[in-house]
């Protein structure tokens, strides 16, 4: 199965190299998506031996990854696996992703961090429960850990689904719009890493901005 990582990345000039080089070791084809970074991340990816693409402004993880499917569907590939490039995704997981793709029928691999929570935030876990929980609800689809970026989508799905999303709900609308064209969702268990690092996230914007989404998407519109 040909397969492009999708990597999108936001100052992370510090990780990136070795990020690259190490997901490399398990597929070749490997493309950086970088945010309108103020630091040299996408020459740093680059020389790595990474595709790059980069936003000229700062345009949102879900704007990044919308401009990856759109690489990986103009360039014949059978399925993306997106990972953030903060070093959080371990590279020596991408290959539970490629194996289990090869045999299963599920169209969409999703990460589940949730079987080895001794190094989560407390308030991360609450989160991700609580969350996981709704999202599951509204796909109809157990899924354990409905945020982890950690995933695998075969592109006959990303052919199916118009997305809309530019931040961080793009992976919720991800889920949603899939599991109601009818598409099957399977979890795939992967190492939990948290070293300490700044999120991205707004607390409270992202959060907002989350609540809207799927309050519209549960109204069905």
């Amino acid at each position: 199965m040909k397969i492009c990582i999708i990597i999108p990345t936001y100052n992370e000039s510090k990780e990136i190299f070795r990020l690259v080089k190490e997901v490399k070791e398990q597929n070749p084809d490997v493309l950086v998506v970088d945010d309108g970074s103020r630091d040299n991340t996408a020459q740093i990816a680059s020389d790595a031996g990474a595709v790059v693409l980069r936003n000229q402004v700062n345009a949102g993880k879900g704007a990044c990854l919308r401009k990856g499917f759109a690489y990986a569907l103009t360039h014949d590939f059978e399925a993306v696996i997106t990972m953030d490039g903060d070093g959080q995704h371990l590279p020596q997981d991408l290959q539970y992703f490629i194996c289990l793709a090869g045999l299963s029928q599920s169209d969409i691999l999703i990460g589940n961090r949730m079987l080895q929570t001794q190094n989560m935030p407390l308030i991360r876990i609450i989160t991700n429960k609580f969350m996981s929980w709704l999202i599951s609800c509204l796909c109809k689809q157990d899924i354990p850990d409905t945020q982890c970026g950690f995933r695998l989508i075969k592109t006959h799905v990303l052919k199916k689904i118009t997305l809309e999303t530019a931040k961080y709900e793009i992976e919720t609308e991800i889920l949603l719009k899939a599991a109601r064209g009818g598409f099957k969702i399977e979890s795939v268990p992967i190492t939990t890493v948290y070293r300490g690092q700044k999120s991205q996230i707004n607390p409270f914007l992202d959060t907002l901005r989350f609540l809207k989404f799927i309050i519209k998407a549960g109204c069905g519109k």
